[in-house]
């Protein structure tokens, strides 16, 4: 799976909002551990791991690990200059999937995911803060369930035009966005 997303900050912020402690837990989650080349990581609530690559500020790339059976999963984050104050993000997140989880969701699980955490990326760059509380809350307004709603369907767009069946499609579509908006 991979995203691309532009954002208004020059790429040292970019490096240093998804690269510190302190920042990341402002806009995806807190997060603890030893955070350099081979040191480990651990999101709260979520995947931890191994930092196995950190070049400042292009390329940081982690294992990660999520369950009591993580199985092979890799994050890379790239980071490209887009003129003084732009960046270009490509996050690609490489796994391998137990077959049950893939058929009941398909692309999207993951997908969607990272999109809101992007989202929220995006949101702290331009300055805006927000509480634990207040993503949850979001998560389940009309706004956040829209947001859902459309990533779910963009990730099953992409999952068709990958050459999926279009009844397999439809089904791991509706069930990724049921699991994010809750209905």
């Amino acid at each position: 799976m991979l995203l691309r997303r532009t954002f208004d900050a020059d790429i040292a912020d970019v490096w240093d909002a998804v690269t510190s402690p302190e920042r990341i837990s402002r806009w995806f989650l807190p997060v603890s551990g030893e955070l350099k080349l081979g040191g480990r990581y651990q999101l709260e609530g979520n995947a931890g791991g191994e930092i196995l690559e950190c070049t400042e500020p292009t390329r940081l790339r982690v294992s990660w690990l999520y369950g009591p059976d993580p199985g092979f999963s890799e994050v890379e984050v790239r980071l490209t200059p887009d003129g003084a104050d732009r960046t270009v993000l490509e996050l690609e997140h490489v796994a391998v999937v137990p077959d049950d989880f893939w058929d009941q969701y398909g692309p999207g699980a993951v997908g969607v995911g990272w999109d809101l955490g992007l989202l929220g990326l995006d949101r702290h760059l331009a300055g805006g803060e927000i509480s634990r509380e207040e993503a949850e809350a979001w998560d389940k307004s009309p706004e956040g369930k829209e947001f859902a709603t459309r990533s779910g369907e963009a990730w099953g767009a992409a999952y068709a035009a990958s050459g999926a069946e279009a009844k397999v499609v439809a089904a791991t579509t509706a069930a990724t966005i049921g699991f994010y908006t809750g209905e």
